[in-house]
């Protein structure tokens, strides 16, 4: 199992993308979630959706930049001692991860096209809608967004669970993520 631990690592790279966007994103999610308690027609609540749409959108990049990495760098094989089962959720997991990912700020940001707002970069830099100010077709994106949110977050929570069980059973497949 050493020599394993040893070629198992994720590159700098990988791991410093992984941590970054992991806190970001659950700071977003939060961020979010926060945006529903602001009273709507408000000045507060248009600086914070954009603020949330500006932190989205560099979240987006940072997220391709990790998604280009990865399909350059191939990540390390999953230790031989691991069930098939435990093989195939993994990468189910992650490519659902993977998927909301890119879903969601993608999502938000064809929503925030099709309303007449668009999007205000950093509340300074104002980015017209491509989109017909279109109440029905920014329902669709905005409720996928929304959704896919939650179904996120029981991604996360069962991504960290799966991480706290192989870092207390300390057989190396957490600290292939972390810093070394």
């Amino acid at each position: 199992m050493s020599e394993w631990r040893q070629q198992a690592h994720y590159t700098r790279v990988a791991v410093i993308l992984h941590w970054l966007i992991a806190l970001a994103l659950i700071g977003q999610i939060g961020f979010g979630w926060f945006l529903d308690s602001v009273a709507r027609g408000t000045p507060a609540r248009s600086f914070y959706v954009n603020l949330h749409k500006s932190t989205g959108l560099t979240l987006a990049v940072l997220i391709f930049a990790r998604l280009v990495w990865r399909l350059v760098h191939r990540p390390p094989v999953l230790p031989a001692f691991m069930h098939p089962w435990e093989r195939s959720a993994a990468q189910w997991s992650h490519a659902a991860l993977y998927a909301c990912m890119i879903g969601m700020p993608l999502s938000g940001y064809i929503a925030s096209n099709f309303s007449k707002y668009g999007v205000k970069l950093f509340n300074v830099l104002s980015l017209p809608p491509w989109g017909a100010d279109d109440t029905r077709t920014y329902a669709i994106f905005n409720t996928t967004h929304v959704v896919l949110s939650y179904v996120f977050v029981a991604l996360i929570v069962i991504h960290i669970l799966a991480a706290l069980k192989h870092a207390i059973a300390r057989d190396g497949v957490f600290s292939r993520m972390w810093p070394p």
